[in-house]
C-alpha cells in the first residue's frame, strides 16, 4: 500500500482497503511505542502545524509523533500565521511547502484545507474542518477494534447534533467500513441529505447501513458504540448553548440509554465533554439552566464502559500513521 505523496483531508478520499492499512499501521507504531522501539525514521524533516482553532488532543498528538518520529514540528497558533489575512491560502501554502515536508491544518470551511492542498508540493492534514475530523475518525476506528476486536457487523450510534465534522464523519467511515451508523437525533440535526446518498453507496459496498433516528431508546438497543460530541461547536456564538441544551437533552448518553445497549457495548467521545461542571463554561451553563451535566452524565463517562482516554491517546498514533504512510519511509 502506497500513501505517498496523498494529502489526507477527508476520508472519502480513501479506500477501505487503504483506511484499514492506515490502522494497522497505527497499531503497529502503537506497538513500537509501548515496547520503547525508536521509529525516528524521518531526522531532519519538519511539519507545519496551522491551528486557527486551539486544541489540546490535535496539537499533542501532531507533536509528540513527530518528535517520536525524529522531526521538528512548527507550531502557528490563531494569530501566529496570516493565513486568509495579509496571505492569501496559495501563498501560504506555497511558502510553508518550499519549508516543510507536510502541513497540518486545523480551522474552519473544508475549502481552506483543499486550497492548500491545491497549492502545496507537499502532503496537507486535515486536523479539523466544519465538515470533516478525518485524524479523529483513525483514532475512533482503532479504539473500538482494540475493544471489540472487530468493525464490520458493529452498530455505532452517534447522539446528538450530526450536521458537522462529527457526525459526517463517523458516518463515512462506519460506512466504508461495514459498521452499521445510527444517527440520532431530531430532523433538525440529521446529517446533509446529500452526503447520506453517498454514504449508503459506500454501504453498499460494506454491506453496512444507515439509520436515522429520532428515538434514542429504539437507536440504542443492541448497539456495540454509543458516541456523542459537545453540543455547542468551536466558534458558534454562545446564545446557541440555549437553544441546543432545550432540543438536544433528551439525546444526553445516560447509563438507561447505555443499559440498551450489548453488555459490552462501549462509550466514546472525542473530548473536550460537559460531564460535569468543573468547566468555565459548563459552570456558567449549570449556573444558567440548572443542569449538572451536558452530552454526557459523569455516571456514564466515568463508567467502565467508558474509553474516551484510550480513544484520546489513539489520536497521536494513529496521526503518526498517516504522517509516516504520506511522507513514506
Amino acid at each position: 500500500m502506497n500513501l505517498k505523496g496523498r494529502d489526507f483531508l477527508t476520508l472519502k478520499d480513501f479506500t477501505p482497503e487503504e483506511i484499514t492499512y492506515l490502522l494497522d499501521l497505527s497499531a503497529e507504531l502503537k506497538d513500537k511505542k509501548k515496547k520503547g522501539i525508536p521509529h525516528d525514521m524521518f531526522r531532519g524533516k519538519n511539519i507545519a502545524l496551522i491551528f486557527e482553532k486551539t486544541s489540546t488532543r490535535t496539537r499533542c498528538s501532531f507533536e509528540v509523533a513527530a518528535h517520536d518520529l525524529g522531526m521538528g514540528s512548527t507550531y502557528l497558533d490563531p494569530t501566529g500565521s496570516q493565513i486568509g489575512k495579509k496571505e492569501s491560502i496559495a501563498d501560504t501554502a506555497r511558502v510553508l511547502a518550499s519549508m516543510f515536508e507536510g502541513i497540518e491544518y486545523r480551522g474552519f470551511g473544508q475549502e481552506i484545507v483543499e486550497e492548500l492542498a491545491k497549492y502545496s508540493k507537499v502532503p496537507v492534514w486535515n486536523g479539523l474542518t466544519n465538515e470533516y475530523h478525518p485524524t479523529q475518525m483513525l483514532a475512533d476506528m482503532l479504539t473500538v477494534r482494540e475493544q471489540l476486536g472487530e468493525l464490520k457487523g458493529k452498530k455505532l450510534v452517534y447522539m446528538g447534533d450530526a450536521r458537522y465534522n462529527m457526525g459526517n464523519s463517523l458516518m463515512i467511515v462506519c460506512a466504508k467500513l461495514g459498521l452499521d451508523f445510527v444517527a440520532c437525533t431530531t430532523k433538525e440535526y440529521f446529517p446533509n441529505a446529500a452526503l447520506v446518498a453517498e454514504c449508503e453507496e459506500y454501504a453498499k459496498a460494506s454491506g453496512a447501513t444507515i439509520t436515522l433516528e429520532e428515538d434514542p431508546q429504539v437507536a440504542c438497543k443492541d448497539a456495540d458504540v454509543i458516541y456523542t460530541d459537545v453540543w455547542v461547536s468551536m466558534g458558534e456564538p454562545d446564545e446557541v448553548w440555549e437553544k441546543r441544551i432545550k432540543e438536544l437533552s433528551p439525546y444526553k448518553v445516560t447509563s438507561q440509554l447505555m443499559s440498551l445497549a450489548k453488555p459490552t457495548a462501549i462509550f466514546l467521545h472525542c473530548l473536550p465533554a460537559f460531564h460535569d461542571l468543573k468547566t468555565k463554561i459548563g459552570k456558567e451553563m449549570g449556573e444558567r439552566f440548572g443542569i449538572t451535566d451536558m452530552e454526557v452524565t459523569d455516571e456514564v463517562f466515568e463508567s467502565p464502559q467508558s474509553k474516551v482516554f484510550e480513544e484520546a491517546e489513539n489520536r497521536m498514533h494513529t496521526i503518526k500513521a498517516v504522517i509516516v504512510a504520506t511522507l513514506g519511509e
